[in-house]
């Protein structure tokens, strides 16, 4: 094996650490808001930005530094009180699961995006999310994904969480009545931008685990990198 891709069994092993530290949706909100400052957070203003007590905020957090997603330092408060010193969270440099772990070369996704364009629009964007179905077929059967019947929202969880896996930094929300996938940061970088066909793989992995894990559904991207956006939004009708 040339570590180019990782096994079925390592997948299921990495999704099952992830989702260990973020299964819970609030938690995958709490670790995206601590990326965001570099200088770390605090178990208070967890609390305030997500509207929790601060005793649910610090578990959320120990629990993400356990998993070695979060660092924690000890500091004293600007101000120089004598108060007791408050512990920072920080986002780890390494071990991210936004880096992690599809290992994809650039130059070949930039050529795959091109060889595609060549077959036209239409033909490239069904070629696309055809691959993307059955990738998204073979990752659900690594999740171990069987003839237990899951319900939508926690086949959609699950999706998230193995798509986060994947370097996507997926979480599932709702709004307006609309069950949506948001994913953060895409592992396939600027040759997505290029060649926007690429993001039909990703509309594919969807469908693909979304069949296996609950049944037929009809993924649409609603944002995307491509067209603009800062985060790529895929809308998934039940």
């Amino acid at each position: 094996m040339d570590g180019s891709a990782l096994t079925a069994t390592e997948f299921a092993s990495a999704v099952t650490a992830i989702t260990s530290a973020f299964g819970d949706p609030t938690r995958r909100d709490i670790y995206l808001f601590a990326r965001e400052h570099p200088q770390g957070v605090t178990a208070a203003e967890v609390a305030q930005r997500f509207d929790l007590h601060a005793n649910v905020a610090r578990h959320h957090l120990d629990k993400l530094a356990s998993g070695g997603y979060l660092d924690v330092a000890v500091a004293r408060s600007e101000s120089g009180g004598a108060g007791r010193p408050s512990k920072h969270y920080r986002a780890t440099s390494d071990a991210m699961p936004l880096a992690m772990p599809v290992r994809h070369d650039d130059v070949l996704v930039t050529l795959l995006g091109r060889a595609l364009e060549l077959l036209g629009p239409a033909e490239a964007e069904r070629m696309a999310e055809e691959v993307g179905i059955e990738y998204g077929r073979a990752m659900a059967g690594s999740l171990g994904a069987g003839d237990q019947p899951r319900s939508f929202r926690t086949a959609l969880h699950a999706v998230a969480d193995a798509l986060s896996a994947h370097g996507f930094a997926t979480r599932a929300e709702a709004r307006e009545g609309k069950l949506r996938l948001v994913s953060e940061h895409c592992p396939f970088g600027d040759a997505a931008v290029e060649h926007p066909v690429i993001c039909a793989v990703d509309r594919g992995m969807v469908k693909g685990m979304l069949a296996n894990l609950y049944g037929d559904t009809t993924p649409a991207t609603e944002a995307s990198l491509p067209m603009g956006d800062q985060r790529c939004v895929t809308a998934v009708p039940e």
